[in-house]
């Protein structure tokens, strides 16, 4: 592995798991707060990028198949009326129900230590996160529309919410672009989830974090991880070492 590539990841994403490392260490830490895939359900807010769907996929494999809603970016557009559709398909049991959510941007980087680059099938160099790019290609060419463009609906609405983020004239390099994303997922699932959720009668857990696409796999690098049980957030403890860079470039 290039070493340029091993010192890109060790600067922004000091620890990060392999993507199935890092769900099954979820699991494990939900389990010691009574989660399971038989009491609860999962839902995934990824990028629509085909190289994110190893995430989702992951997360099904280890939970049950997971409640999609994910849009462009990972942003999270599914709203009350999404959230409450996973949420009334969790199982019932023992008077509580349980709901899981990942929440993750997404970021290429390639054997070259190139931020935003990525390798697909038939495709020797691209970008991800690709609807991010194209923001921060408006951004940078003063050629931005915040205006709703029927046939782009979710790029118009992923841009009308980071904007609101982002000071005026100021142009975020794509890793910034990341995880200004990550927060805002973040922000708006709690927000919704905070005004709908019976904790009387649920229990649930949110991790967000950066989804890596390396040139040797895809990487989860969490960032707030925890449950919320009883009225009390409880952050979580994984369980076994996660993967440091040189395990990740090796």
């Amino acid at each position: 592995m290039n070493q340029d590539y091993a010192e890109v990841l060790l600067e922004h994403f000091p620890v990060v798991f392999r993507e199935a490392e890092f769900v099954e260490a979820s699991y494990r830490a939900l389990n010691e707060f009574g989660f399971t895939a038989d009491n609860a359900i999962a839902a995934v807010c990824l990028c629509r990028d085909e190289i994110s769907q190893t995430l989702k996929s992951t997360v099904a494999q280890t939970w049950g198949e997971a409640f999609n809603l994910s849009s462009l970016g990972g942003m999270f557009f599914a709203g009350r009326t999404g959230l409450m559709a996973a949420m009334h398909h969790a199982p019932h049991g023992n008077g509580k129900e349980r709901f899981v959510f990942y929440a993750f941007s997404h970021i290429a980087i390639d054997a070259d230590g190139r931020l935003g680059v990525c390798k697909r099938k038939g495709i020797p160099e691209s970008v991800a996160c690709g609807a991010l790019n194209a923001f921060r290609k408006e951004m940078a060419e003063g050629k931005l529309s915040v205006a709703i463009d029927n046939g782009d609906i979710e790029q118009s609405l992923l841009k009308m919410r980071l904007m609101r983020e982002i000071h005026y004239g100021t142009v975020p390099d794509l890793l910034q672009l990341t995880l200004l994303t990550r927060q805002v997922i973040q922000t708006d699932l709690e927000r919704e989830l905070q005004a709908i959720v019976n904790m009387a009668t649920s229990d649930y857990a949110v991790l967000t974090g950066v989804q890596v696409h390396g040139p040797d796999g895809n990487y989860a690098a969490p960032s707030s991880c925890y449950a919320v049980l009883d009225f009390i957030r409880q952050d979580l403890a994984f369980s076994g070492e996660p993967n440091t860079v040189g395990a990740a470039a090796g």
